[in-house]
C-alpha cells in the first residue's frame, strides 16, 4: 500500500513539473497591450538602451550638440599711424612714404581687412598720418597724440634719419611696434630698442655697396681710385661719412679729401673746389634734397664733373629731375627700392601711381607699402591686437613683399635687396644688380658742359 502511494506521489510530482515548464512566462504587461509609448519602436535601434532609460526628447547620447564658437566684440578698425614730413625740407620724401602706406591700406581693406583670430573675423585698417613739417620736435608730439588719442596698435615711420631719431624713442617708451623706412641711420639700431623695425638699407650696406659696385661693375683699367667725401654735420652724415672713409682702403680706394658742412649751407663752392683740387674721381655725399640740388648746380657752375657722383637721399625726391633738368642726370643713390623691381605687386602699384601721377611709382612708395604688408602679416600671425604679440611676430618676419624677401636681424635692421639707382635721361633707373636692372649705368658721368 505504501509503495503504491509513493509511486502515485512521484507521478503527480513529475506531471506537475512538466506542466509548469510548458506554461508561458509570467509578465506585468498583458500580451495584448501596446508597446510603451515613451519611445516609438523605430526610434531605438536593436542595440540601444531600454526605452525607459532615454527621455522622449533627448538626442542620441553618441552625438552631443556642438555649441557655436563665441568671440569678443571686435573693434571697428585697427588703428595705425605715423608722423610724416609732408612739407618742409623732407616733404618730397614724406609724400612718397604716405602714398605707399595709403596704397597698401587700401589694398588690404579692399580684401576685407586683416584676419584677427581672437575676434574670428577680418578687421579693416585705419590709417592716420599727421604732417610734422620736417620738424623733429613736432614729430615727437605727433607720436604722443597718435598714442593717447588714436590708441594706435602700431606706428609707421616718417622720412629722413634725423626725423626717425626723434620719433623712435617715443615708440619705445609707449611700447608700440614701429616700422620705418627712408632712413639709413644704423646707430639708432644699436641703442637696444625692442620695438623698432626697418626693412630698409642702412649705412653699412650703403658704404660697402658703393665700393662693391665700382669694383664689380667696372673693368680694372677704367676703375676710379680717388675718393672725396662731402659730409653733412648730422648724426647720419657723420656715421655714413666715416663708413665711406673706413671701407675705402679695404676695397682698394684712397680718400683724398674729406669735407664737412652744415645742413642749409648756401655756398658749397669752397668744399667743391677743394675736392676738385685733390684729384678726386669719386664724390660721395649725403645731403638733403635742397642741399643736393645746390651742390650739383654749383659743381656745374664751377666746371667740375666727377666721374662718379653719389649723393645719398637728395635724389630720392621726384623734384630732383624737374628742378635740375639734365644737370641732375648721372647721379647715383641707394633709395631702398625702384619701380622696375620684379616682385609680386609692383606692377599694380605702378599702374595705380601712373593713373594718379602720370608716372611709375617713386622710390619710397615700395618700401612704405612693404611696411604695411609686414605689419598686416604680423597681426594675422599674432591673432590678436596685443602690441607685444605683434612685435614678436614682426621680429619673426620671413616673407616676400613688393621690395623682395624680408627678414629682420636681432637689432631690427632688415635683410633686404640693396638696389643702386641712377638718374638717366631724366628718369630714376635701377642699374644694379644686373638681374634687376632697368637700364645700363652711365660711367663716367657726361661733362656738365656737354649735357
Amino acid at each position: 500500500m505504501k509503495a503504491r502511494l509513493t509511486i502515485l506521489t512521484v507521478t503527480i510530482l513529475v506531471v506537475s513539473i512538466l506542466f509548469t515548464s510548458c506554461a508561458p512566462a509570467a509578465t506585468t504587461v498583458p500580451p495584448t497591450a501596446e508597446p510603451p509609448t515613451a519611445v516609438p519602436p523605430t526610434a531605438v535601434p536593436p542595440t540601444a538602451m531600454p526605452a525607459t532609460s532615454v527621455p522622449a526628447t533627448a538626442a542620441p547620447t553618441s552625438m552631443p550638440a556642438t555649441a557655436a564658437p563665441t568671440f569678443p566684440p571686435a573693434p571697428a578698425a585697427i588703428e595705425i599711424g605715423g608722423s610724416v614730413p609732408l612739407t618742409g625740407k623732407y616733404g618730397s620724401l614724406g609724400v612718397q612714404v604716405k602714398t605707399g602706406y595709403q596704397y597698401a591700406v587700401d589694398d588690404i581693406n579692399a580684401a576685407g581687412g586683416v584676419m584677427v583670430a581672437k575676434y574670428g573675423k577680418k578687421i579693416p585698417l585705419k590709417l592716420t598720418i599727421i604732417d610734422d613739417t620736417s620738424d623733429p620736435t613736432k614729430a615727437a608730439t605727433n607720436m604722443e597724440t597718435l598714442y593717447s588719442t588714436n590708441q594706435v596698435t602700431a606706428y609707421l615711420g616718417g622720412a629722413a634719419s634725423d626725423m626717425h631719431a626723434a620719433t623712435v624713442p617715443i615708440a619705445e617708451k609707449n611700447k608700440v611696434p614701429y616700422l620705418g623706412i627712408s632712413f639709413a641711420l644704423w646707430k639708432i639700431h644699436q641703442q637696444g630698442y625692442k620695438y623698432l623695425f626697418s626693412p630698409f638699407i642702412k649705412s653699412p650696406d650703403q658704404a660697402t655697396g658703393v665700393y662693391q659696385f665700382l669694383t664689380t661693375a667696372l673693368p680694372a683699367d677704367q676703375r676710379p681710385s680717388k675718393v672725396a667725401i662731402l659730409q653733412e654735420n648730422t648724426d647720419w652724415g657723420i656715421e655714413l661719412g666715416k663708413m665711406f672713409e673706413a671701407y675705402a682702403h679695404p676695397f682698394g680706394f684712397t680718400v683724398v679729401d674729406y669735407e664737412t658742412y652744415a645742413p642749409g649751407t648756401k655756398d658749397f663752392s669752397q668744399i667743391i673746389l677743394k675736392a676738385q683740387s685733390s684729384g678726386a674721381e669719386v664724390v660721395l655725399g649725403m645731403p638733403n634734397t635742397p642741399d643736393g640740388i645746390a651742390i650739383v648746380k654749383q659743381m656745374a657752375e664751377l666746371g667740375w664733373t666727377p666721374k662718379f657722383l653719389m649723393l645719398m637721399r637728395a635724389p630720392d625726391g621726384i623734384t630732383w629731375g624737374p628742378t635740375l633738368g639734365k644737370l641732375g642726370d648721372d647721379v647715383y643713390f641707394y633709395p631702398g627700392w625702384q619701380n622696375g623691381e620684379k616682385f609680386p605687386g609692383v606692377d599694380s602699384i605702378n599702374a595705380r601711381y601712373q593713373k594718379d601721377n602720370n608716372r611709375p611709382a617713386d622710390v619710397l612708395v615700395g618700401p612704405a607699402y612693404a611696411c604695411v604688408q609686414i605689419l598686416a602679416a604680423a597681426i594675422e600671425k599674432a591673432g590678436t591686437l596685443d602690441r607685444d604679440a605683434i612685435r614678436d611676430a614682426i621680429a619673426a618676419t620671413n616673407m616676400t613683399t613688393v621690395i623682395g624677401p624680408v627678414t629682420f636681424r636681432s637689432d631690427g635692421t632688415g635683410v633686404v635687396l640693396n638696389p643702386l639707382v641712377q638718374w638717366v635721361s631724366g628718369k630714376q633707373e635701377l642699374v644694379w644688380p644686373a638681374d634687376q636692372a632697368t637700364a645700363k649705368f652711365v660711367y663716367p658721368a657726361v661733362d656738365f658742359s656737354k649735357r
